[in-house]
């Protein structure tokens, strides 16, 4: 069950030719590929690409009528493998997923495809997860492009410039039988435009086709001799056929400004903010007529020379914005330059930060330095008075009453009672190493809970613990997601566990989804997905790979358990890998399931019954204990008023969601008896209503003969 459904949207894969298809950047691509004859499409979920899958999954039977097979892969090793169909046939083959996580995952597939070149086209999209708004290690595509000698595409972010590359990356893979990246930044993604649509068009050779008329080449197997013969094949004739289509179908693009003694090379995933911010500096008006000549790489590797030295020639500097380091493209331009005696001056990394994400303002700096020192400063606007504005009272006045935002739990989020219970067993048996693992439950290592030493990756959270097994001392704790548990957890860390008999202790966050990825269907969803296989347990999983101590618990908001199975697994003399699988519903995605029903309930005049919690602020006693131990958004701060608690109580606002969490917790942690629940029915009965008078006039009753004791004469 995806963050998002794109069941409507998906309608507009089926324009035909001339009509105008307005929409987002994600399902231009998925259209693109349509339009492009592509045979079969696989991948993996990840930001900032989750929704390409999304919509795939969506458009199943427009897919379906085009004969095109779609898969969501296990992992993105298992997508990039997909791809060996077109080196064997002439058939168009496309996968997706996160880079650079999702690169380095399919490294081993995609190195071998590269050696063994393509018959038929092979893109590969890739959500370039780079800058602010990631959730990776800061990396880029470039290097693996390089290192692996496969093309790589970095699109203007606009429709038509995107969904030209699509077309372009499928050519420029069949004329010099080599992949294709695209890279697609997260602007890129979620662009909004239009474009004029094509006809949508089956594969020419069939998957069917391939099936039943196979064909063995050994030369595209990637072993000596072989291996060697495509080394020499990349240089000899796939790179200048790549450098030739590029050229002759120029892709990359040329900019005439008036200021002719200077230029921009960018990549062309930069260049809606370097137009923002010439706009800003007098040097662009706002349809992007630019005054200062523009080289736009469109395709970032391979570097075409003659283009190079063309835009450079006559120019007294030249910058060029790379976002990123190291700086590739810089080098590769320096070295074309003094290969060619151009005399232009180079502005890069000099101008801009040689790291973190190029936003409009870190542009127009960079700018700002280059025509100074191209001595061209007159040229510019002059710059607003940023530092006078930071320094106003009411913007200096936000700083004291806006706080941090980190990442957090979601409200109602089944991990937060795990760590609460982590935590209870922490005081009681004293602080261990916790291995971490990526998902949501990372979450944990910020306040409140504080925990998790380490994190390697996507399902490795066991794994990374492997060199602190046996010995002395006290177990290791390390966490893994239901999502990376089928990624690749099983094999890496759960196998890995049972064969190197550890005896460290792992919990599997189990949700039932890929929820940090959008809440994308697993193998042990709950949910019967009809395309996909579902309901198999992650317990049956691990006892299948050899491992004995397994403990399954199918409510995570009872803290007492998990705290109890986690103290048992943390101290019991059994040997060998202890392993809790620990499964509630992500409350994002039941809420996503339950609200419109409820919704509907409502409407039709059911009786509808909802929980609430709250905190009887005489009673609290204000140590905020409970926040330390839950970290709920939805418990808050109150000052009541009276002047003898200066403190404030704990207060639970309107977005609960009634998981119990916090309850749970006062109960597991003989914490105060402040929390209470209410059930807010909607649509109520004659019964409720009879009983809502009742207690009604019990407590009203209670409450006077209360205040009657406690009344003193003035």
């Amino acid at each position: 069950m995806a963050e998002r459904s794109f069941a409507r949207e998906v309608e507009l894969l089926r324009l035909g030719a001339g009509a105008e298809f307005r929409g987002e950047g994600i399902l231009a691509i998925t259209k693109a590929l349509l339009e492009n004859g592509v045979g079969y499409v696989a991948g993996y979920q990840g930001a900032p690409i989750s929704h390409l899958m999304d919509v795939l999954a969506d458009a199943a039977d427009i897919l379906s009528e085009l004969g095109v097979h779609f898969e969501n892969s296990a992992n993105e090793a298992a997508a990039a493998a997909t791809l060996a169909t077109s080196m064997m046939y002439p058939i168009r083959g496309a996968v997706t997923f996160k880079s650079t996580a999702g690169t380095n995952v399919a490294a081993d597939a995609l190195s071998n495809l590269a050696s063994s070149g393509v018959v038929g086209g092979a893109l590969i999209i890739l959500g370039e997860d780079y800058g602010e708004g990631s959730s990776i290690m800061q990396e880029r595509s470039h290097a693996f492009a390089m290192k692996s000698q496969i093309w790589l595409l970095d699109p203007r972010p606009n429709l038509p410039s995107i969904v030209s590359m699509v077309e372009h990356g499928f050519a420029l893979s069949e004329a010099s039988s080599t992949p294709v990246m695209l890279e697609v930044r997260i602007r890129a993604c979620h662009v909004h435009g239009s474009f004029t649509a094509k006809d949508n068009r089956p594969s020419p050779f069939s998957l069917t086709q391939a099936r039943n008329a196979p064909v063995r080449d050994t030369g595209r197997i990637v072993l000596p001799p072989a291996s060697y013969a495509q080394e020499r094949d990349k240089i000899a004739r796939r790179w200048p056929a790549a450098v030739a289509y590029i050229q002759a179908h120029g892709l990359n693009e040329f900019f005439d400004g008036e200021l002719s003694e200077v230029g921009i090379i960018l990549q062309g995933g930069m260049y809606n903010s370097v137009m923002r911010a010439l706009m800003r500096m007098g040097l662009a008006d706002i349809w992007g007529a630019s005054r200062v000549p523009l080289y736009v790489l469109n395709v970032t590797y391979p570097m075409v020379d003659p283009e190079v030295v063309r835009f450079c020639t006559g120019k007294r500097a030249v910058m060029v914005v790379e976002e990123g380091q190291p700086d590739f493209i810089e080098q590769a331009l320096s070295r074309i330059l003094r290969e060619a005696d151009v005399p232009a001056r180079l502005f890069g990394k000099r101008v801009l930060p040689m790291a973190g994400e190029y936003t409009v303002a870190v542009l127009e700096d960079g700018v700002r330095g280059f025509f100074t020192a191209a001595g061209l400063a007159e040229e510019l606007t002059p710059p607003a008075n940023a530092a006078a504005m930071l320094d106003e009272p009411d913007v200096r006045a936000l700083a004291s009453v806006v706080p941090a935002r980190p990442p957090g739990f979601c409200i109602g989020c089944p991990e937060r009672p795990i760590f609460s219970a982590t935590k209870l067993v922490e005081k009681e048996l004293g602080q261990f190493h916790i291995a971490a693992d990526i998902g949501c439950h990372l979450f944990s290592i910020l306040p409140p809970f504080n925990v998790g030493a380490t994190t390697m990756g996507f399902g490795l959270g066991p794994a990374s613990a492997s060199a602190l097994n046996g010995g002395e001392g006290k177990r290791v704790l390390s966490f893994l997601g239901d999502g990376g548990f089928w990624h690749n957890g099983l094999s890496s860390s759960i196998a890995n566990a049972v064969y190197n008999k550890s005896d460290n202790v792992t919990i599997i966050v189990d949700n039932h989804y890929a929820a940090a990825t959008g809440g994308q269907n697993v193998p042990s969803s709950r949910a019967l997905v009809g395309r996909r296989s579902t309901g198999h347990t992650i317990a049956k999983a691990i006892r299948g790979v050899g491992a004995r101590w397994v403990r399954q618990i199918d409510r995570t908001y009872d803290v007492a358990r998990m705290r109890d199975t986690l103290r048992e697994a943390l101290t019991t003399a059994t040997r060998g890998p202890k392993i809790i699988v620990a499964s509630s519903e992500c409350m994002l995605n039941r809420q996503r399931r339950e609200k419109p029903l409820m919704q509907a309930a409502v409407k039709a005049g059911k009786r509808v019954v909802r929980p609430r919690f709250g905190i009887d602020q005489d009673v609290c006693t204000g140590d905020h204990a409970c926040m330390r131990l839950s970290g709920c958004p939805s418990l808050s701060l109150k000052y009541t008023g009276e002047k003898l608690r200066d403190d404030p109580v704990a207060v639970v606002d309107n977005s609960c969601v009634g998981c119990g969490h916090c309850g749970e917790v006062s109960h597991a942690a003989a914490l105060c008896p402040s929390f209470y629940r209410a059930d807010i029915v909607e649509n109520p009965g004659w019964s409720d209503r009879v009983l809502a008078r009742v207690r009604g006039a019990v407590i009203g009753f209670l409450q006077r003969r209360r205040a009657a004791r406690h009344w003193m004469p003035a």
